[in-house]
């Protein structure tokens, strides 16, 4: 990995779990019960909260963008979540649920000059990002910006995942793989064990086809392990996916990318310390 994708995937790191507390925090799940979603699980409020910049799409848009769902799983909430709420209500819900969720992690701190600085250094990224067929980047870049620093942090965080998040699809696909080998290549690396990405709701069956057709390529050994082939072509991928989410940090000089990733270290360590977030996600941050 070179020094410049290096600094590209550590913004990534540092930003990924500040945009994920939105799926976990308790706060937001009062708020997506007090909306009428169903809160025993984490997928109804998940898929209303990140596809309401979408507007009310339905479930073929929120698959081919969302990429790794199994269609199936889609189906069960989108676009019957419109239903329960407009995508209106759904985003303004959302910044209510980002600031309960950030002052009831970090306090006070979210009125203090940490909090600006890192604000106003991701917001000059984020504003810097090219969103041209970028589907959820373009989206989230397009709704307003709050005020408040702490929620301000949470919106650049989310334009420039999806940003990234974008960019990661289309190298998957120049890579002839579709949505359940992508995961069935990810996890043949060690991204994740292979029951975490059940998550994502393909079947048992549609995952052994998809590792037939992965070993077909010469992708994957007869255990389900990536092949040297296979390895090259997963760091291909995430090359590409590194080169492409570099644009955005353009904006900013060195020195003020540095000034941002020490800004960022303790408000992350306090988020992963917090135990909102899953151990093991199916992004394999710190694995490829």
């Amino acid at each position: 990995m070179s020094d410049e994708a290096g600094r590209v995937r550590q913004m990534w790191h540092l930003l990924e779990p500040l945009h994920a507390v939105v799926y976990y925090a308790p706060e937001a799940f009062e708020e997506a019960a007090a909306l009428g979603y169903a809160t025993d699980e984490r997928w109804p409020s998940y898929f209303a909260w990140r596809a309401a910049p979408l507007g009310a799409a339905g479930a073929e848009r929120v698959a081919d963008t969302f990429h790794s769902f199994s269609p199936r799983m889609i189906g069960a909430y989108v676009p019957a979540g419109w239903s329960v709420a407009t995508p209106d209500a759904v985003l303004a819900a959302r910044e209510r649920a980002v600031d309960r969720a950030y002052r009831a992690l970090f306090g006070e701190r979210v009125e203090g000059p940490g909090f600006a600085g890192a604000a106003a250094l991701a917001r000059r990224a984020a504003r810097a990002a090219d969103v041209t067929g970028r589907p959820l980047a373009a989206a989230a870049a397009a709704l307003p910006w709050p005020r408040e620093p702490h929620r301000v942090l949470w919106h650049a965080a989310t334009i420039l995942r999806e940003h990234r998040g974008d960019g990661h699809v289309a190298a998957l696909v120049a890579a002839g793989l579709d949505p359940v080998e992508s995961l069935v290549s990810f996890a043949a690396v060690g991204a994740a064990p292979p029951e975490v990405f059940a998550s994502r709701g393909w079947s048992a069956a549609e995952w052994d086809a998809a590792r037939g057709r992965l070993a077909a390529r010469g992708l994957l050994e007869a255990d389900g392990t990536a092949t040297v082939e296979g390895r090259a072509l997963r760091a291909e991928i995430e090359r590409r996916t590194d080169e492409s989410a570099a644009q955005p940090w353009e904006a900013l000089e060195p020195e003020e990318r540095e000034r941002l990733v020490e800004l960022l270290g303790p408000v992350w360590v306090e988020v992963l310390g917090s135990g909102l977030l899953p151990s093991q996600t199916t992004l394999g941050i710190g694995k490829v």
